[in-house]
């Protein structure tokens, strides 16, 4: 038998926003390592349980730990906000596995933000769309402005993560300065803060208006295409549907 590690999305962090796999699985871990901040989301549901925790930056140690965890012999859990696929660890325990061939992998997939913060706004990513991180730690910045220009270009919908650190204040002006060269500045668009948690905060906006944003590292941007609107206060990605009225059926006179 190897050993096991389930990588856990868990989506926003609140257990309602969860799903029932991945609750089922961290209920039955022996131990959940993870992100500070996301252990201590879980620390109330899973009061008991042995939790590790690295702060950021320590992605690489975090995930080492996971795998001894595992190699004694328990049951271990790796926690990643959202979907542990998408910006996530998943990638980087698969890199590592070859150390630990007495270890399997599982991924447990979660409700990552382009899917939570959209239905918050309405329906922002409803046709092709794309997910691109203004966050330059691992990704120069010339290979993001590379990908926001072929978005605009390829007209997508747009999920932006990572808007803006303390680090980073003015990357999300950044990123709209260089969509203004491409795109009109009255696009539709809009952001979501706090996705699923208390103080959560929906706005909609143009692209101009967008620029000038107050946003942090929990802000997820949505930027629409050509075709998206601003509905009763909703960001709208139409499909391409046409909509008929209904006519009046009317028996031979």
């Amino acid at each position: 038998m190897k050993n096991k590690i389930y990588i856990v999305g868990i989506g926003a962090g609140d257990e309602e926003m969860m799903t029932a796999q991945a609750l089922r699985v961290l209920e039955d871990a022996d131990v959940i390592i993870g992100y500070t901040v996301y252990i201590d989301l879980l620390r109330r549901r899973f009061e008991g349980k042995e939790m590790i925790s690295t702060p950021m930056r320590h992605e690489t140690k975090r995930c080492r730990i996971c795998f001894e965890e595992a190699v004694k012999g328990k049951k271990a859990a790796l926690v990643c906000s959202g979907d542990a696929g998408v910006y996530g660890l998943a990638s980087l325990m698969y890199e590592m596995e070859k150390e630990y061939p007495e270890t399997e992998l599982e991924v447990i997939p979660g409700v990552t933000a382009a899917c939570s913060g959209a239905a918050v706004l309405g329906a922002p990513v409803n046709h092709d769309f794309c997910v691109i991180s203004l966050s330059d730690i691992l990704t120069p910045w010339e290979k993001i402005e590379k990908r926001l220009i072929a978005a605009a270009e390829g007209d997508f919908a747009i999920a932006v993560y990572n808007p803006s650190s303390r680090r980073r204040k003015d990357y999300l002006m950044k990123a709209c300065d260089i969509l203004l060269g491409y795109i009109e500045e009255d696009r539709a668009c809009g952001y979501v803060e706090n996705i699923g948690r208390t103080g959560t905060k929906a706005v909609t906006c143009t692209l101009k208006e967008l620029r000038d944003a107050d946003v942090n590292m929990f802000t997820t941007v949505f930027i629409g295409n050509s075709e998206s609107e601003i509905i009763n206060g909703r960001l709208i990605t139409k499909r391409g549907y046409q909509i008929e009225k209904d006519t009046d059926i009317c028996g031979d006179d």
